[in-house]
């Protein structure tokens, strides 16, 4: 289910930019974590919750690549999906991939199996925590040419007991910090407070991430990511080149939009083509060697649909390496897209959707199988512009408990062998036509 922001649709995200830059707690018993001040402040860049750093190449690859496979598969069923015909699509992997390997932590049994499968989360434990540890702090390291970071947290009802190995885990290697809230009494407040969170994560970008409503009594956690970019062009567009021009929608109808230009000797872009697209990958700057860039799929006859049906990880594969520098005329869009999803229809039909049902079983975080997944709400923002690109993101995945199964009510038994009082009532306006009591059945006086 989609909700979103006027039809200036389009996810936006540096986790959106890392495809991009590929291809464009507690149990019965366990006492309850002690509540802490819901302080809300931005993460500054390298100072959150440190999670422990595992540098290990191959357990970072097989978390990119599940990111990745993920990416391609989210962007399929949204394409796909009739409700968003006509509309941008653009969304944060990486940011839903934080969130949900968070909450993924908590999952045991079929609920776990389902999300590893539509996630591809290495299954090893050491090759999971220690690649997002690690892709976590590559993003935080910092870059005097660009602004680049990351922040996920914890937000738990401050009377519900959650296992200490969850929270202990969350924080150790995906630097989420537990802050205990009153959902149960200011449910508003809490509301606010995450809210503010993520606000302030990302530049003030990412506003009212959770509606109003959303979280409630039944609350008992709410599992968060934010992330946050901004870069200029290593060739920047000169302002004074961009012109108004056409953008073909569809066949038969434009739109008038302010389009950038590099046409000049030293436009060189990193290229690549086949027979149904033009790929064009477009780099920021940095400093300390850590590139960041767009990447543009452009279809050759205005078919994007046939685009989408090939688009894999395979697909981009093959355009990159065949990608060479050269000099490209470009003519690039400027625009400003914001959306909001609200997500777990679409991650059912993808293959989890026990984990927002009654059976899930989340008793990884507190022991039990109470706990379900209520919501996954992504919302995300983007501007490119002459000068560069700034774009944000955020997670929420809320979890509240299941329907209380009630046990089978007992069949009462009515043994009228003792003395009892009875009387005879008129149904329709309750007056009471008759009463007695019966102390002898025999009517022996």
């Amino acid at each position: 289910m989609l909700i979103m922001a006027p039809k200036t649709i389009g996810l936006c995200t540096i986790t959106v930019l890392a495809i991009l830059l590929i291809f464009f707690a507690g149990c019965t018993g366990t006492a309850p974590v002690q509540p802490v001040s819901p302080t809300v402040e931005k993460t500054p860049v390298g100072q959150t919750p440190t999670p422990v750093i595992i540098t290990d190449a191959g357990s970072t690859k097989a978390v990119a690549d599940a990111n990745n496979r993920f990416a391609f598969d989210l962007y399929s069923h949204l394409a796909k999906d009739k409700e968003y015909t006509g509309s941008n699509i653009f969304f944060s992997p990486f940011s839903l991939s934080s969130a949900l390997a968070i909450t993924y932590e908590g999952a045991r049994g079929k609920t776990a199996d389902e999300i590893q499968s539509v996630l591809y989360f290495p299954e090893n434990d050491s090759s999971r925590r220690g690649g997002f540890s690690d892709l976590n702090a590559g993003i935080n390291n910092g870059d005097s040419s660009y602004s680049l970071r990351t922040a996920n947290a914890l937000w738990a009802e401050k009377t519900y007991p959650f296992l200490t190995e969850y929270v202990s885990t969350s924080e150790r290697f995906y630097g989420a910090k537990i802050t205990n809230l009153d959902f149960k009494g200011h449910p508003e407040d809490s509301r606010i407070t995450i809210n503010s969170w993520v606000e302030n994560n990302t530049e003030d970008r990412i506003k009212d991430l959770i509606p109003a409503g959303v979280i409630g009594p039944l609350t008992r956690l709410v599992i968060t990511n934010a992330i946050y970019f901004k870069g200029d062009w290593v060739e920047q567009f000169d302002k004074n080149q961009t012109i108004d021009a056409e953008f073909r929608m569809a066949p038969g109808k434009t739109v008038k939009i302010p389009m950038m230009q590099r046409t000049d000797e030293d436009a060189e872009y990193l290229y690549a083509e086949n027979n149904d697209l033009q790929m064009l990958s477009m780099p920021y700057e940095n400093t300390t060697g850590k590139k960041l860039l767009m990447v543009v799929l452009l279809p050759k006859a205005d078919n994007l649909t046939t685009t989408e049906a090939s688009l894999s990880v395979d697909t981009l594969s093959g355009l990159q390496q065949s990608a060479t520098s050269r000099r490209v005329m470009v003519y690039f869009p400027k625009f400003t897209l914001k959306t909001k999803y609200s997500l777990p229809d679409t991650l059912g039909a993808m293959g989890m959707p026990t984990a927002f049902t009654d059976n899930a079983d989340f008793s990884g975080m507190d022991g039990t199988k109470n706990l379900l997944i209520s919501d996954v709400i992504h919302q995300t923002f983007v501007d490119v512009n002459e000068e560069g690109t700034e774009a944000a993101a955020a997670t929420a995945v809320v979890m509240r408990p299941a329907a209380a199964h009630a046990n089978p009510e007992p069949v009462p038994v009515f043994r009228a062998d003792h003395p009892f009082i009875f009387l005879i009532q008129d149904d329709e306006t309750g007056a009471i036509l008759f009463m007695g009591r019966v102390i002898n059945p025999t009517g022996a006086q």
